[in-house]
This record gives structure tokens, sequence and C-alpha cells, in this order.
């Protein structure tokens, strides 16, 4: 029988904002995860906390991402937000599940505006300077290099941060254990975003001790690289 969920923390208020961002980069390494089923929510939660790693983003891609969110942050200490937040709607469903944060794929101005009025940080998906500049337009610094490997990676990062030197990167989108320390090493990363701790075989199969390894690997090497700022 599967238990009840527990309900949603408070909304987080505006001072939070600093918090949530400086454990990200603290972290250096954010879990992406798609969820299927709300009930294995806590038990991957506690999974990654074990492995060293306390912030994750949980994804509107199945219906199960708000209860997801809530049991995730009923644990109390894991940082949790919500990703692939396509409308306003799906803003204030996932900061009534509890969520500190807010990435969506692109740069969406009706999400950007609502995350702003109820003081969440959002992290809208970049690929071009337009891109940038609009996001700095709405009092944004940290951005999602999304998709990653297919917008030009490592190299692309590097040129877009030349001009834009107070912008800060999320790149996410094949983002792996192989060639995360090579974004990190960019100072303008503040974290990568990546599946490979929260593989799909390894949540259906409930197998948290895989994920709570793979978690200490990501944290290996998030602290190899350069240190956060």
């Amino acid at each position: 029988m599967t238990q009840p969920i527990p309900p949603a923390p408070p909304a987080p208020a505006a001072e939070d904002a600093a918090g949530t961002i400086a454990a990200i980069a603290t972290d250096r390494v954010l879990p992406v995860i798609a969820l299927p089923d709300a009930a294995d929510a806590a038990p991957l939660g506690e999974a990654l906390l074990a492995g060293g790693l306390r912030c994750a983003e949980v994804t509107f891609r199945t219906s199960a991402a708000a209860a997801a969110i809530r049991a995730m942050a009923a644990l109390g200490e894991l940082v949790v937000g919500a990703g692939t937040v396509l409308t306003p709607g799906q803003v204030d469903e996932a900061v009534a599940a509890g969520a500190r944060f807010v990435v969506s794929p692109g740069f969406g101005p009706a999400v950007v505006r609502r995350c702003q009025e109820l003081g969440v940080p959002v992290f809208p998906g970049v690929q071009t300077p337009t891109e940038i500049q609009l996001a700095l337009d709405h009092g944004l610094d940290t951005v999602k290099f999304f998709p990653a490997a297919q917008a030009g990676g490592v190299d692309m990062i590097r040129a877009l941060a030349a001009p834009f030197r107070s912008v800060r990167f999320i790149p996410t989108g094949g983002v792996s254990a192989a060639n995360a320390a090579d974004y990190l090493a960019i100072p303008a990363v503040l974290a990568v975003g990546g599946t490979w701790m929260v593989p799909g075989q390894a949540l259906a199969a409930r197998d948290w001790d895989r994920v709570r390894s793979l978690a200490a690997g990501a944290v290996a090497v998030a602290r190899a690289a350069r240190p956060p700022r």
C-alpha cells in the first residue's frame, strides 16, 4: 500500500533565493530527475543525500512531478527544484509542492515573471547571446545552457562567457561523468545538470544503492574540479 505523501512545506520567501543558489554552487552537480512514480521520491532523495548531494531538480516530464517534489522537499535536507517548467501554472504548482527553484528549457517571459513575483530563483534555458541579453534585461544572472552538447559544449560556453562576464551558466544536456569536469573547470559555470547519477534503469529497478554510489562519484568529480566561487 502506498504511504500518503506528507504536506508541502511553506512556499519559499524571497530571502531564501541566495541560500538556494549558494547550495547549488556548493554541490556543483544538479541531478535532473524524471520520476514516473512519486512513491519512489523519498527513497531516491535519501539515496542522493547519502551520496553527498543536497540539491535535485525534478522535471515536469511526468505527471508525478509535483507529488515527487512534495515528497523530496519533506525530507528537509534536500533543496528541491522543478525542471521543464513551461507555464506560470506549473510554477505555481511546483512552488506549492515545495520547489525552491525553477528551471525551464527556454526563456519564457511569463514563467520568469511569475517566479520573480514569488521570489523563487529561475534558471531559463539559453543558447545564444540574444537570449542571454534577454535574461539580463529581466534581472537574471544565472541561466541554464541547454542542450549543452548540441549547442557547442565547453567551447561555446567559453565564447559566451567572454562578453557576458557577470553571467553564470548551468550546462545541461549531454553532460556526463566523463565530461562534467571539463564544464566545471570554466569559471563561469556555477554547476552542471545531468542524469548520469539518476539513470532511468536504476530508478525503474529502485536500485538506491547504485544511485547513492553514482551520487558519491559525482560529488568526487565536483570536488576535484575548480572550487565553487
